[in-house]
């Protein structure tokens, strides 16, 4: 069996159940990705914590290493803490405007030939399983808006925390876990 006939098989079984975990008590809306061919990322639970990069948001929903953020020249958003919309992994303007400058700067610039770590988050309400499966379609629809603008797939490598890291305990602090970190390899 192919490594990636094995990833996707992963990613429709986390998915599956995240759904499945989803399902106690209060319900929750549905999550929308952009329609494509599902490419499974690599759920790290498993794995031991790593000391997490030094990352800065950028945009709505994105935070990037201080690495990419110097090799492409991107501009830090202090002022913008990284979140996606509860229960959500839709991008907004703002995070389409900065991927734009990361495909040109990944495709034409400084990054050419660069690999991209992208990793899914979310903040801690819901089960391991469900917050695994958002993570994971998080940072999906970064790779899959990063494809659209050119970045071959082979330079991004995605993965999900879920939760794993979140530091959140109410609504202000739980937006900042919303979020995918985008990292140099």
């Amino acid at each position: 069996m192919t490594s990636q006939r094995i990833n996707v098989m992963a990613t429709a079984f986390v998915l599956g159940l995240g759904l499945a975990g989803a399902c106690g008590g209060k319900s929750k809306p549905k999550t929308t990705v952009p329609e494509t061919t599902p490419v499974a990322a690599t759920p790290t639970a498993e794995k031991p914590a790593e000391a997490p990069k030094e990352t800065s948001p950028v945009s709505p929903s994105l935070a990037v290493s201080a690495d990419l953020a110097a090799l492409c020249a991107l501009k830090r958003r202090d002022d913008v803490p990284p979140t996606f919309d509860y229960d959500k992994a839709e991008l907004s303007a703002e995070d389409r405007e900065i991927l734009q400058q990361i495909a040109t700067c990944m495709t034409q610039g400084p990054g050419k030939g660069k690999t991209l770590t992208l990793t899914g988050r979310a903040d801690p309400r819901g089960t391991e399983e469900y917050n695994m499966g958002l993570g994971a379609q998080r940072a999906r629809a970064v790779a899959v808006y990063l494809q659209r603008l050119g970045v071959p797939e082979p330079q991004l490598a995605e993965t999900t925390r879920g939760a794993i890291d979140a530091s959140g305990t109410d609504e202000a602090t739980w937006r900042k876990d919303r979020r995918v970190d985008l990292d140099l390899k």
